[in-house]
């Protein structure tokens, strides 16, 4: 059943959230930040890892570096275009919207929570692979471990962040089931090279979001998704 991998995920990642909602305000304040850091920490070795894995190639004992030129064309023009859609302020806008819907006026971090989170948990090569997968093979693996692990991330930044990191849960359903749409009429132009250059350019944008957490920096990471499209369309050339 083509869908059903996100619409797992979801499930798993708002149970996630409700955990951390529920159970956070019982855990120390210091145990909070530090568990915030761990969570940014993962997050930043996980975009190492999976950046560096597309990135260096070991050639007759020698270490090379590929498609750098690919990287950097592709982050500089799709954050130029993302700027200019200002793909960030919509999404603080819905994040707004949201606020005043859940009568969260009080906190002061909702927006915030709701944009790191919801950046944290759609962006990169499991969320658009895995949804490419579910929607062309009804492959929904992948999805289901991600979900795990937005189970865990959700529940860290809920408790760290406050309850706008729940509703990262909506923006999943949002771009997977786009993605999943999108993937049905795409089929024939996804080369393994263009889900290779989503790779290697969404876990960019995920260590991005690790500096965001770790140091708090203000990187528009939302405004670079266009990254993404212009990554992919580099493969046809």
């Amino acid at each position: 059943m083509s869908g059903l991998g996100t619409l797992i995920d979801v499930a798993l990642s708002a149970a996630g959230g409700i955990f951390g909602l529920l159970f956070g305000s019982k855990i120390k304040k210091s145990m909070q930040e530090t568990l915030m850091m761990a969570c940014g920490f993962s997050i930043l070795f996980l975009a190492i890892g999976g950046t560096m894995s597309k990135m260096l190639e070991i050639n007759h004992g020698t270490l090379l570096q590929e498609n750098i030129t690919m990287m950097m064309v592709s982050l500089a023009l799709g954050s130029v275009i993302g700027e200019l859609i200002n793909i960030q302020g919509w999404i603080e806008k819905f994040g707004l919207l949201l606020k005043r819907i859940t009568k969260s006026d009080n906190d002061n971090e909702f927006v915030n929570a709701f944009i790191s989170s919801t950046c944290t948990v759609c962006i990169g090569a499991m969320a658009i692979v895995g949804s490419i997968e579910d929607a062309i093979n009804g492959n929904y693996s992948l999805l289901l471990a991600k979900g795990i692990l937005d189970f865990v991330l959700l529940c860290v930044l809920t408790a760290s962040l406050g309850k706008g990191a729940i509703f990262a849960s909506i923006s999943i359903l949002i771009f997977q089931g786009a993605v999943e749409i999108l993937a049905v009429f795409i089929n024939p132009i996804l080369t393994p090279d263009a889900l290779s250059n989503l790779a290697y350019v969404g876990n960019i944008l995920i260590f991005a979001i690790g500096v965001n957490i770790i140091w708090g920096k203000d990187i528009r990471v939302a405004n670079m998704l266009p990254s993404l499209i212009v990554a992919a369309i580099w493969a046809a050339f």
